[in-house]
């Protein structure tokens, strides 16, 4: 197995101009390279590809075999380099997406005809769970995360704030009493992400401190439209970020409580992808439309905070 296309290319340039003169001319070294190229090449192949006189160069029987092979390979290696060149000039192509469940069907779905208008020649593929995926070993371009901590081994560029609030419809306030202090949830059905640290208990942060407040009720999801749809069902006070309660915190159908804390851990949505210092195009477009899109004040937190 030959280790090296430039062999084989060299050799095909030698026959199509004829000898080495012109070869060497051809591929700017000297007629002396180019002879101890082929030299090595006949020795590593254990046959005569060349039959040299004084006047001419004609091929051998292995040499013709040889050289219909040389072109096929430098035909694919050519088309696999143009290939890879195209995609590397400009966005195109398909860039695969992880994201989370809610954030990638309430924001990144209706935010693709803007972007299939800026970039008509990207086809996306998405995923959408709420597990950790390995976006190198499930074969990602990009993921977007909402989290404090992230993988040292990826490249993270900050999309939006994730701001999270304490809600509850006011028909479950009206029936069951509306909670003025964090410690007043011990007497209310709290709704829970199982896929926090710490399910069972909440934290709120104040010029005061920080206070963890424990919590417990009969529903704990995965997925944070479940929640929601349970919330506005009267079931109960939960914790939600705002991409997800925004619309019906300012339509009303959910009221805020605890205004003067903010709620868990400060975390923000990211773009994250593998570090790599060649950043395909298609990448780099999709998380600067993103940033553009979201920003430090995001559509969804409108309204909500003053």
């Amino acid at each position: 197995m030959l280790n090296d296309l430039g062999a084989m290319a060299v050799f095909a340039r030698v026959v199509e101009a004829g000898g080495f003169s012109m070869a060497a001319r051809d591929l700017g070294v000297s007629k002396s390279a180019v002879s101890k190229q082929i030299s090595r090449l006949e020795d590593q192949l254990a046959v005569r590809l060349l039959n040299r006189t004084t006047r001419r160069l004609s091929l051998t029987e292995a040499g013709e075999a040889f050289y219909e092979g040389c072109q096929r390979v430098l035909a694919e290696a050519e088309s696999a380099e143009k290939a890879v060149s195209h995609l590397a000039s400009a966005p195109r192509g398909e860039l695969k997406v992880n994201a989370p469940m809610s954030f990638g069907v309430l924001h990144l779905g209706p935010a693709l005809p803007q972007f299939w208008e800026r970039y008509p020649e990207l086809d996306v593929q998405m995923v959408l769970n709420d597990r950790l995926v390995d976006l190198i070993e499930e074969g990602f371009d990009v993921g977007v995360r909402i989290t404090q901590m992230l993988d040292s081994s990826l490249v993270a560029r900050r999309l939006a704030p994730n701001r999270m609030v304490v809600c509850a419809t006011p028909a479950y306030l009206y029936k069951h009493g509306t909670p003025r202090h964090p410690d007043d949830l011990k007497d209310h059905n709290c709704l829970t992400y199982s896929y926090t640290k710490n399910p069972g208990t909440w934290l709120f942060r104040s010029a005061g401190g920080r206070q963890k407040v424990p919590v417990r009720g009969r529903f704990k999801a995965n997925n944070g439209d479940v929640i929601q749809a349970a919330l506005l069902a009267d079931c109960g006070i939960a914790i939600q970020p705002s991409f997800i309660a925004g619309d019906d915190l300012r339509s009303g159908r959910l009221v805020r409580l605890f205004e003067a804390y903010e709620v868990g851990e400060e975390s923000a949505v990211h773009a994250v992808f593998p570090a790599n210092r060649n950043l395909s195009p298609k990448v780099r477009v999709f998380v600067d439309f993103l940033v553009e899109r979201f920003g430090e004040s995001p559509y969804w937190d409108s309204g909500i905070w003053q």
